[in-house]
């Protein structure tokens, strides 16, 4: 099994392959537009807009498990997501990372991502902190929190995975790597 044998339903409920997307590099963030980290976008758009052209596609899944910082219809968050932070790179349906609705995209990140996140030294204190506020972070592998972010190679291996504290533009040369 790889990456590119899940679908995933876009905004509008159509369902899209991410065989579609062989030969890109992605990065997967299951976001929240309540959310202390939510400025991220910022940082995931100007990544979006340097690195697009150069084959980076970011995919969006916004996700209301965790202190239900993403109220609203899918349309209602892509409505703030644009008019707020002007992204334009594509957002998928809510969805859940934890728990038995977890869509299973999120199961073969969490089981295929190496073990270690990678999260910045003066941002372990806060992980802690989200750790124990999490409800539905149950298993060690399990998404903490919103903005946790994994970082593909173009032949679909996940090679990174991000802690939410981990601002996107400090993920640059990574992806350059990967480019």
């Amino acid at each position: 099994m790889s990456i590119y044998d899940f679908k995933v339903k876009k905004r509008n409920n159509e369902e899209v392959s991410l065989s579609e997307l062989k030969g890109k590099v992605l990065l997967i963030v299951n976001t929240a537009t309540g959310c202390g980290f939510t400025p991220q976008y910022e940082g995931l758009e100007t990544l979006y807009e340097k690195y697009h052209e150069k084959g980076l596609e970011i995919l969006d899944f916004p996700c209301d498990q965790f202190g239900h910082q993403a109220p609203g219809t899918d349309d209602e968050i892509h409505e703030f997501c644009t008019m707020k932070y002007q992204t334009k790179f594509e957002q998928f349906s809510k969805i859940e990372v934890n728990g038995e609705n977890e869509i299973p995209l999120y199961t073969y990140l969490k089981e295929n991502a190496p073990k270690e996140e990678v999260v910045g030294l003066k941002n372990k204190m806060a992980m802690k902190a989200i750790e124990k506020i999490s409800s539905t972070c149950k298993k060690e592998s399990d998404i903490k929190w919103n903005f946790t972010k994994f970082l593909v190679d173009k032949e679909g291996n996940v090679i990174k995975r991000f802690d939410p504290t981990f601002k996107p533009m400090d993920m640059e040369e990574d992806i350059l790597k990967l480019l």
